[in-house]
């Protein structure tokens, strides 16, 4: 059990880290107390290092890449890796975490709090700063802070796995009950369509015009009609879809001449995705064809896609998952497995050769106003995370 004096820097520690502003693309300020926080536990210079991963981001301002941490071994354990990813949704920019009774919370109603995903920042870095500052024995570790995670994946997806120091063993803090082993996650492609139409006077002729609003509206509806929008299960087709975005058109008396939509698809099986793609393109080209103007003109449609992760699902024999279930059940926890319907950093951990168990930190209601951090489970959290970096659970 964590000791009073550990529970009280493991709070302070999460409570600095989710005031600190930090969306997507300008983690610098959160990389930089990460930072601070190793050094003054004694982290050697050498050892901590950025890579370039954000100029791969499509955030052009990026401010920042992924912090890696490598530290040698004092015993003779295969290497483990420790990690989270420090940006936030903008709705938590801002935020003023207050403590209220066993949780936190935002102190206003109009901001999230930041949890996701500063508290498995604050459980990564905890772990980290107490074996620096107490001399603990260990094994191999390396600590990584990625970027951008929530917008896509980002960070992970563009890391060099190579600086990682080869991990045979990876754990990431992300999100729910800290007893909760996510042993995969979904899939997810990410599409912008632009509808080019044809302009006209909305009032003088609009029989010239081909609406691109139209259009969309048009294949939108088609969709719907399909059961292709929002949670889909269509015997083995099953996932979700969503619309996040709409942008076009300048003014009420011109009919709209350009659309542009940005989309998602998701699921757990990469061909459910391949199919979900296809209808959409479908859906919004027929809608094209069916909108002209006096002199058979009608809109075109332009994709753009690509598939932001790849589904995955590890087995419960995977060393990682076993470990962690070994540490959770020596601490009296009950560890259960559930696959995530979000996208995870462990999705590209995966793919990069390094199957990542993602534990949670007590973080609930994300991106909602309403977020809240148990503090109990964060507790829970933080000593699992020091037990992983300490060489608890090796396989006798």
């Amino acid at each position: 059990m964590l000791t009073a004096a550990q529970k009280e820097r493991a709070l302070e520690l999460v409570l600095a880290l989710m005031a600190i502003p930090g969306k997507s693309g300008l983690e610098s300020e959160v990389a930089a107390k990460v930072q601070q926080e190793l050094t003054q536990a004694g982290l050697s210079a050498d050892a901590l290092e950025f890579d370039t991963a954000h100029l791969k981001c499509p955030i052009p301002e990026s401010t920042t890449g992924n912090l890696i941490v490598k530290l040698d071994g004092t015993t003779s354990l295969p290497r483990r890796m420790l990690m989270a990813h420090m940006d936030t949704v903008p709705i938590c920019v801002d935020a003023r975490p207050v403590v209220q009774g066993n949780q936190v919370v935002s102190q206003d109603d109009h901001t999230g709090l930041g949890a996701d995903d500063r508290a498995g920042v604050a459980a990564v870095l905890f772990a980290a700063t107490e074996i620096l500052r107490e001399g603990t024995s260990h094994g191999p570790l390396t600590f990584l802070f990625t970027v951008q995670e929530e917008i896509g994946l980002h960070g992970a997806k563009n890391l060099d796995p190579a600086m990682l120091g080869s991990p045979e063993l990876a754990f990431n803090w992300d999100g729910g009950d800290p007893t909760k082993l996510t042993v995969g996650a979904i899939g997810g492609y990410r599409m912008t369509i632009d509808i080019r139409g044809q302009a006209s006077h909305a009032g003088v002729a609009p029989e010239k015009g081909v609406s691109a609003i139209t259009v969309a509206g048009l294949a939108i509806a088609k969709l719907h009609a399909a059961g292709l929008l929002g949670k889909i299960d269509q015997g083995e087709l099953k996932g979700t879809s969503n619309i996040g975005v709409i942008e076009g058109g300048h003014a009420t008396n011109v009919v709209a001449d350009r659309v542009q939509l940005r989309a998602e698809v998701r699921s757990h099986v990469t061909s459910s995705i391949e199919v979900f793609v296809r209808r959409f393109e479908e859906a919004f080209r027929q809608a094209a064809t069916e909108v002209t103007n006096t002199e058979g003109q009608h809109a075109s449609v332009q994709f753009d896609g690509n598939l932001n992760y790849e589904a995955f699902k590890m087995g419960e024999v995977t060393p990682s998952v076993q470990l962690a279930s070994r540490v959770l059940n020596d601490l009296g926890h009950k560890p259960f497995a559930s696959i995530a319907n979000g996208g995870l950093d462990a999705n590209w951990m995966f793919r990069h050769g390094v199957p990542t168990v993602t534990l949670g930190c007590g973080q609930h209601n994300q991106h909602m106003v309403t977020e809240m951090l148990d503090i109990e489970q964060f507790y829970i959290a933080c000593e699992v995370a020091l037990q992983i970096a300490s060489g608890a659970g090796a396989a006798e």
